[in-house]
């Protein structure tokens, strides 16, 4: 019997810390959305937008950093992308008109995608064992949750000492910090000899031939779309719509006195339920079929965000939404990921999955800039939440037809 191998390795962790940090500052950027807007009198949109071509220019970025971690190394790839973060948070805070922080959200786009999903869970799942991938990928996964459950909070919690612009520069240097890390993450190319000896053009005609990529494709809009929204706009649903923190209730007795506050604890509540079921998610990956774990998990999200809606906006009903939405936050991740790494295999999984990534970023970039653009219509954010319920429906009914099986390998291979 060949030796067990370990499930946490230094790949892994390294993976896990890099990941963590750059999602503690990506998912804080709600927070600014009240502070920077009144500083400057802007409207919703103008914030929105910036945030919005920030998650496109991830999606774009995706596949490139893919292909660059692929072609000259994922280390490297993560350093490139972990410069043009720092850069491009500093810039941003030196910017005082919105056409400059919709420039420079490109550089901070550019730079989740370096140290962000695409690169870290490839290099994860090359890394690890058959038996461990499902669970790694989950874990990594896990440690994007980590990062925003303490990354709003963090921000509220500095922009009580110091102005926007400092936390953005204190965000830089963290994301500078983490390169420290770098020299423990050494993969091995964990591939078979035909997907080594097949190129990456072969690899992705075979996978744009495929009815089951573009379904996988597709179906990961709507997770962009909600995910989007409810990072830029919930904080600040939270503060204006929530009903009052009554003074002595169990909220105002732990700390939390205003809805501003709430706000912040939820994205980190959201977080913290979202490394359950993230797990839960990579546990279930290696048991049963993914496409119906994917289904479930749509659907999940589809009947909370339409109970939520529908029902009063309470302290009770944001906290219930948030431990709710987060067991299902991210747990799409693992699965959508080793889906494309069970059909297409490991040596261009970045890449692959990076496009696929790209209709999440899609999604992302119609939920936060449809959000800013529908409340500064209509002063509510009714009309995108319903189009989030509608597009989680969407996204179920897509996946049932995926044809879960090892697409052919090497350069003679067919379809199947």
């Amino acid at each position: 019997m060949p030796p067990r191998t370990p499930l946490f390795t230094p790949v892994l962790l390294v993976g896990c810390f890099i990941i963590m940090v750059s999602f503690a500052v990506r998912a804080s950027f709600g927070v600014f959305q009240i502070p920077i807007a009144a500083e400057f009198g802007w409207l919703r949109t103008e914030f929105s937008l910036a945030i919005a071509i920030q998650n496109l220019a991830w999606g774009v970025g995706q596949p490139i950093f893919g292909a660059i971690a692929e072609k000259i190394g994922d280390r490297k790839a993560i350093v490139i992308g972990a410069l043009l973060y720092a850069v491009g948070l500093v810039l941003s805070a030196g910017s005082t008109t919105p056409l400059e922080h919709q420039a420079y959200a490109w550089l901070v786009g550019f730079g989740i995608a370096g140290t962000g999903f695409g690169v870290i869970l490839a290099v994860v799942g090359r890394a690890a064992s058959d038996d461990n991938r499902s669970m790694s990928l989950a874990i990594a996964t896990a440690a994007g949750s980590a990062g925003q459950v303490f990354g709003a909070p963090v921000a509220e919690w500095l922009l009580t000492m110091m102005s926007w612009q400092m936390v953005f520069m204190t965000f830089a240097a963290a994301i500078m910090a983490m390169l420290l890390t770098l020299p423990l993450m050494r993969a091995p190319v964990s591939a078979t000899k035909a997907e080594l000896e097949e190129s990456m053009g072969q690899i992705l005609v075979k996978a744009f031939r495929d009815p089951s990529f573009t379904l996988i494709f597709l179906g990961f809009f709507s997770c962009g779309y909600q995910l989007g929204f409810i990072t830029a706009h919930f904080p600040a649903f939270v503060t204006e719509l929530c009903g009052p923190i009554l003074p002595g209730g169990v909220l105002h007795n732990i700390g939390i006195t205003s809805t501003s506050a709430l706000g912040a604890v939820a994205i980190s509540l959201i977080g913290l339920a979202n490394i359950v079921g993230t797990l839960a998610a990579g546990w279930a990956g290696k048991r049963f079929s993914k496409k119906y774990l994917l289904a479930g998990i749509y659907v999940g999200r589809t009947v909370i965000a339409a109970l939520f809606i529908l029902m009063p906006i309470t302290p009770l009903s944001v906290i219930l939404f948030s431990v709710g939405m987060g067991a299902l936050w991210l747990a799409t991740v693992p699965l959508t990921s080793g889906l494309v790494a069970h059909i297409y295999g490991l040596r261009y999984m970045g890449t692959l999955y990076g496009i696929v990534f790209f209709s999440h970023q899609l999604g992302s970039f119609l939920g936060v800039w449809l959000g800013g653009r529908m409340y500064d219509i209509t002063g509510n954010y009714t009309m995108v939440w319903w189009v989030g319920v509608g597009v989680g429906a969407f996204s179920a009914i897509v996946h049932l037809p995926i044809r879960e099986r090892v697409l052919g390998r090497g350069p003679m291979a067919k379809p199947a």
